[in-house]
């Protein structure tokens, strides 16, 4: 699916140029499940590759409730906000939407889902993502 290598390219992005450049995206809200992931170095996984997981620095999680779509400025709805899950609506102008799931397990084990349009291509992609310890030079940031 072609969109899904652009998602999947924005993650090897991060690795390649250092990640995000912004702060949480503006208006994100602030969500419980999200709170629980430990700031640090991650690796995620993606679930329906063999792909090897990509390393990512997480020093704030809101930005994965709209994970396809970087640091586009969007509007929220939050539809689940509980200490396990939050599940998040976006509409982006100009250049898509989507939902994102975060389910936490543990402070460093949370599976992300996240589908929806991005410059008029559908995307739907399943990670698992694991802590692996702080975070390290070189490291892609997500911010």
């Amino acid at each position: 699916m072609q969109v899904r290598n652009v998602v999947r390219a924005m993650i090897a992005g991060l690795a390649a140029t250092g990640g995000l450049a912004a702060a949480a995206p503006a208006g994100a809200p602030t969500l419980a499940a999200l709170a629980r992931i430990e700031p640090g170095e991650w690796q995620f996984k993606a679930l329906d590759s063999d792909a090897p997981p990509r390393s990512i620095c997480i020093a704030d999680a809101r930005p994965l409730i709209q994970f396809g779509h970087g640091n586009a400025q969007c509007q929220h709805k939050v539809l689940v906000d509980d200490a396990n899950v939050a599940r998040v609506t976006y509409v982006c102008p100009g250049t898509g939407h989507g939902q994102t799931s975060v389910k936490v397990a543990t402070q460093r084990n949370f599976n992300l889902e996240t589908q929806g349009i991005l410059s008029g291509a559908p995307f739907d992609e399943q990670y698992e993502a694991r802590r692996v310890g702080d975070c390290a030079a070189g490291v892609a940031r997500l911010k």
